[in-house]
Order: structure tokens, then sequence, then C-alpha cells
């Protein structure tokens, strides 16, 4: 792979000018295919082949199209000690239905005061409408959405409390671009700013980054037009691919400089510096790529295009590193260089400095600094274990959705925000229906059933069941569960349980289950890898020991800050509660392939020296060196830009990205500087040792170091660029 690496750097310095215009025609076509072919994302989940997800099909088939349109609920309060019923208050509530019911998209708008189906609390002090699109909740367009919510804001005085909820007053979309993205890529180009020492090359490695992150983000817009996609999915693609292809050329250039420090021509600096760190890099992306990939283990079809489109998005990433940034460098020349160190061999920097110091305390004080290390990472690990899941989210405090369920929650009791509709099918349901329903009002934690409602061919009727207790309470999933196990199918009828809570329930049930099988992969994925890299069994244990502590500290603060409360102010969370059902299992695969990026990267240099002949501990130390610099820089870039997405950013992607930011930080400075340079000291010599019997492993290079030894010989017709003299 060196050689070929090597071979691929040297052609793109020599069609450097062809490589750049393929990758902006590249840019170009994707962008007028997602101007022209996109399609409206999802904001909705569910599982083929889940009971609540079957049932919703049938519903759409026995009752139509309407009986699957998304729902919102005009929520009604008269004031002080007002009753809704009042005369003036029901002349009122009269006129904002009249509106609701002529409001585009909208197919019916429920009278709350009507006698024959009454939606008015106990204490008639209020009432709610229910308004009924003829789509899914994605479909509503933005003017749709305003329109209801304008009807809410002008209806709104001092005689009428009135606020909206439901998944139609919910935006369907996430946007990118917020302040805090931008802030994140502006910290980025500082932090390459001061690393090379110049801005020209901090530009062209945010410039390339972006590239790759362009072609990623325009693909998926694109693909969106084709299939259906979930709205975060561009968000998760973009975080990342801007994080890791920052990080990817950061490590290719930063060898290229190191070979023109050497003495050699650029084109040579080059093609030595992709086949060696690009090297490191492909090895990097492809843990990346295939710990993405691998979410569909899971057997979730969002999760798995999720995952996929990130991968791709990560493929770019890699080519334009190992294409598009050598291009560029052949461009700059020796101009990477400032301008007193062109020209000249400058020996490399005597064993000095911070990081020499970090890992001499490190490694002469191992058995301390790996307790004080474990220690701190599993205290703030102990709130995972209390981590709850959920995929109805809490909307924003002070919002209208947040009033509207206070309101349902005081006046009708807390199930009426989470229904659960019950679905008896098959050509026996009228009879049956009623049998189901009297079995299902003698359940504990029923508040109210309603009387069954048959469609008009006769084969199947609609329960609507009202829990006493919320959509995100034990005693909710119980009574669903309890209604599946305890209320039998008909003679000629089956039952199903579904809507909104039931189908959270059921897809966070499922990646519930999915996490520890997937979490068992990608750590198994981790030990082979880093066995064949490090051709040592006990360098793995280290690495993913360390890799589990990372994930464990990670949700741990996420689960403290976003569940608990813990500083949500510092990170403008608008909410507090359950996590999102797929937040963690995401937040481990992006992870793993982050922390396997470090730990190649760190522990390549320690074994080169190690190979070498160095000591154990010199050659921990001399690893340390040589690669914690461009750690700490990567792991800076990548902090900055998924904390960019923490401030502003939506609901969804907010406690992802924390995740993300802070599991970097815990891992490049907790893990990678500690925690590993501390065990391979303390185990010495035996942490390089492989049994006999896995001898046959083969060698995997990722620094390259065979290239190095014997490097192709540069064509003879390859011209340096005339700057770089």
């Amino acid at each position: 792979m060196a050689t070929l690496l090597h071979r691929l750097g040297l052609g793109a310095v020599r069609h450097k000018a062809l490589v750049m215009v393929a990758w902006l025609v590249a840019v170009i076509a994707l962008g007028a295919g997602a101007a022209t072919l996109s399609g409206t994302m999802v904001n909705s989940f569910s599982i083929p082949g889940q009971e609540s997800t079957k049932a919703l099909d049938l519903m759409e088939e026995r009752f139509g199209a309407a009986s699957a349109g998304a729902t919102a609920q005009v929520v009604m309060e008269a004031p002080g000690t007002g009753k809704i019923t009042d005369q003036a208050s029901a002349a009122q509530v009269a006129a904002v239905v009249a509106k609701l019911q002529k409001l585009p998209g909208v197919v019916a708008a429920t009278n709350p005061l009507d006698p024959q189906a009454p939606t008015v609390s106990q204490d008639q002090r209020a009432a709610y409408s229910t308004v009924t699109y003829g789509v899914a909740a994605p479909e509503i367009t933005v003017e749709e959405r305003e329109a209801l919510t304008a009807v809410v804001d002008e209806s709104r005085t001092a005689d009428l409390v009135i606020e909206a909820r439901g998944e139609a007053t919910q935006e369907s979309g996430a946007d990118i671009g917020g302040a805090g993205e931008i802030l994140g890529v502006v910290v980025a180009l500082v932090v390459l700013a001061i690393t090379y020492g110049s801005l020209v090359l901090a530009g062209m490695n945010l410039l390339t980054a972006l590239a790759g992150v362009a072609i990623g983000a325009l693909g998926i817009t694109t693909l969106s037009g084709f299939t259906e996609l979930q709205s975060t999915t561009p968000i998760l693609a973009v975080m990342l691919g801007l994080a890791v292809g920052i990080d990817y050329a950061l490590f290719i250039v930063t060898r290229f400089r190191q070979e023109l420090r050497r003495g050699l021509p650029v084109p040579e600096a080059v093609a030595l510096a992709v086949g060696t760190a690009g090297s490191a890099v492909v090895t990097a992306g492809l843990t990346v790529v295939i710990a993405l990939a691998g979410l569909a283990v899971a057997g979730i079809p969002f999760l798995t295009e999720m995952g996929l489109a990130a991968a791709a998005t990560i493929v770019f990433a890699v080519l334009v590193a190992i294409t598009l940034v050598p291009a560029f460098l052949g461009a700059i020349g020796m101009r990477a260089l400032p301008k007193k160190e062109r020209g000249t061999v400058i020996e490399e920097k005597k064993d000095r400095g911070f990081y020499r110091g970090w890992a001499h305390m490190v490694t002469h004080q191992r058995v301390l600094s790996l307790i004080v290390a474990v220690a701190a990472l599993a205290v703030i690990a102990i709130p995972f274990f209390s981590m709850q899941t959920t995929l109805i989210q809490k909307p924003a405090e002070g919002s209208s959705q947040e009033k509207a369920d206070a309101i349902i929650a005081e006046r009708f009791g807390p199930g009426f925000a989470g229904p659960l509709v019950v679905l008896v099918d098959g050509s026996g349901s009228p009879a049956y229906a009623g049998s189901v329903r009297e079995k299902i009002a003698g359940l504990d934690d029923v508040a109210f059933v309603a009387e069954p409602q048959p469609n008009q061919a006769g084969n199947a009727a609609l329960i609507t069941v009202i829990p006493r207790s919320g959509p995100e309470d034990q005693a909710t999933l119980d009574l669903v569960h309890t209604i599946r196990d305890d209320v039998a199918d008909g003679p000629a009828a089956e039952v199903y349980v579904t809507g909104q809570t039931a189908v959270s329930i059921d897809v966070s049930e499922k990646l519930d289950q999915a996490l520890p099988i997937y979490l068992i992969l990608v750590v198994g994925l981790a030990f082979v890898l880093l066995v064949l890299v490090f051709r040592s069994v006990l360098v793995p244990v280290v690495g993913v020991a360390g890799f589990l502590l990372t994930i464990g500290a990670a949700l741990g603060a996420t689960t403290a800050v976003f569940q608990w409360g813990w500083l949500s102010d510092l990170v403008n969370a608008q909410t507090t509660g359950p996590l999102l059902s797929l937040a963690p299992i995401i937040i481990v695969g992006i992870l793993f392939g982050l922390a396997m990026d470090y730990q190649v990267f760190l522990v390549s240099r320690m074994h080169e020296a190690h190979a070498h002949g160095a000591r154990p501990i010199d050659a921990v130390v001399t690893g340390f060196k040589q690669a914690a610099p461009v750690v700490v820089a990567a792991a800076t870039i990548m902090f900055s830009v998924f904390a960019g997405f923490v401030p502003e950013g939506n609901d969804t992607i907010k406690p992802i990205a924390f995740a993300l930011a802070i599991g970097i930080l815990f891992d490049a400075i907790i893990v990678r500087m500690v925690i590993v340079p501390a065990a391979i000291a303390l185990l010495g010599k035996s942490a390089w040792w492989l049994p006999k019997w896995l001898s046959w492993l083969p060698v995997v290079d990722v620094e390259g170091a065979a290239l190095e030894r014997h490097a192709p010989e540069q064509p003879r017709d390859v011209e340096e660029p005339a700057h770089a003299a």
C-alpha cells in the first residue's frame, strides 16, 4: 500500500492542475444534482417488522391515508377560575375551530365542545381540538406549519389561553451552518495556522477538507430525491467529515514538511508523505468507515442509511487527503516552510520540550498516572448507568409545545400527551372490539378507553387508550407490553398496539438490544486491527480498554448534562430528559473510529522506535514526542468542530455533538496521552509480545517504514516547481 500511495502522491504532483479541476468539477456536478434532484428529508423513526409499524401500515390500508396523517392538538384554557364551557369562552373556541378547519393542508379539526365527542377536562377549565393533516409530518410544508402557528398566536387573548402541540407543529428539517459551527471552523483554522506557522497551509488544509465534505453532503442531498433519508443524516456526515478531513490533511502536511526539512525535493517529499502518513490515513479512515458501516448490524434501516452516508463522506475525505492535498502541496512547494528554513537541511530537534517532559513524567510515574486517569474517567462514567433513552423528545422550554403539554398534563392527566392506539383488524373486529375495550379498561394504569371506531368496510376498528402515566414513564411501557401479552387475538381478529408512544417504545427497545451487540463488534474489530498493526496482544488490550473508558465517560458526561441537567445552561440545552434512542449507538460508532485514529498515529511511532532497538521506556518517550503534537492538534480541531454544533445545534444533534466533543477530549488527553504511554511503559518488553502461533499474521506497515528504506526511484521526467529550489 505504501508503494501504491507513493506513486499516487507523485502522480498528483505531476498532474496537480488536472487533479484540482477534477475535484472542482465533481463539486459543481453534485451541487447541480442537489439543487435539481433533492427531496424532503424526514424526522420520524420506525422499524419495519415491529408491531407498531405494522399496525400503522394496516391503519392506512383500512382507514385511508388520512389515518396516517400528522396531527396537532390545539389546547385552549380559560384563564383564572373561568370555565372553557362558559358562553363567552365557548364562542371563542368555536371561532378558533372554524379557522383551524380552513387551514391549508388540514382535512379535519374537531370541535372539543361537541356533545357527541367532547374533549374537555373534568374541571371544564380546558379543552383541545385535534387538527388532522392529509399527509405525514415530514410532508407538511413550512407555509402550512406557519399558518397553524399564526392562528394560535392571533387567537391568544386575555380571555383565552391557547397553545399547540403534536408532531404537526414540529419542524422536520435540521439546519447546518449556524454561528456555532462557523466558530468551530474558525477555531480549527486558528489551530492549523499556529501548528503550521502559515496561513497559506492552514487555508489549504481547511479548503481541501471542505471540498470532501461538500461532495459528501451534496451527494446525500441529491440521494434524498430517490430515497427517504433522516434529516440528521447530512449533519452527522458534515460534522464527522469536516473533522476527519482536516485531521487527515494535517497528518500528511506535517510529514511533508518534515521531509522538506530533510532536504528532499518537493515532488519526492510529497510522494513520501503520502506513502507514509497517507498509509496511516487510509488505515485510520478504514476503521471509521467499518465502524459506521457496522451500524447495519442493528438491523434498523434509518440507522444503516445514516451510517453508510457518513461512511461515504469519510471515503471522500480520505480520497481528498491522498490526491487533492498532494496536488496543493505540489503547487505550494517550499512555501510550506518558513523562509529561513527553505533550501537548507534542518536537523531534527533535540529530545527536549513539553511533550518529552510529559512522556518522561507519565512513564516514570506510570502506576500513579494509570490510577489517577482511570479513576477520573470511571467517576465521570457513573451517570451512564442511569442513562435513559426515548424517541419522544421534550419541547424547548418556553415554547408553545411545552406550555400545551403542561396544560394537558395538569387538566387532563399526563397520559393524554401520549395516547395509545389499539387496532383490532380482521373480519370479526366490530364484534370483538367491544370485548377488547373492556379488557383494556380493567388494566392498571389506564385512565380512559374510548369507544371503538370501526371503518366503513367493517373489517377493522380503532380504540384510543389514555394511560394514567406519561409517555416516558416505565408504567406506560409496562402497559403497552401488558396489552400485547394479555389481550389476546380474537377468533377472526388480531390486536395491535401502535401510536407515537408505542413506536418510540419499540424503536428504543430495538436500539437498546442492538447497542451491546454493536459494542462487542467494534471492540472485537479494534482488537483484531491493533493486533495486525502492532503485532502485539497486550497493546491492543490497552487500546480497547482505553476505548471503553472513553465511551463510558462520554456517555456519562452526556447523561449528566442532558438528562440530569448539570451545567445545561453552559451548552444551551433547551430541554433535559432521556437521550434520543439512536444517540448512544451513533456515539459509540464514531468515537470508535476516531479513537483508533489516535491509537494508530501515536502507538505506531512507539512501535517504530522499539523496532529500531530502543529500550521500552525510551521507545514510548521517543514515539510520544514525535506523534503527540500532531495528535493534540488534531484532537483540538475535532473538539472545536464537534463543539461548534452544540450551542445552537438542534435538539437531535446537540447531545451527539457534545458526546463526540467531550469524548475526543477524554480520549486524546487522558487515554492516549496518559493511560496508553503509562500502560505500555509498565508492560515493558512484554507490550510487544506476540505468541508464536500468531506469527503467520501479515505485517501491516502503517508508517511506511519499508518505503523509507526502499523508496521507489523518482521518475526523471518529473519537473520540480521553480519555486521549490
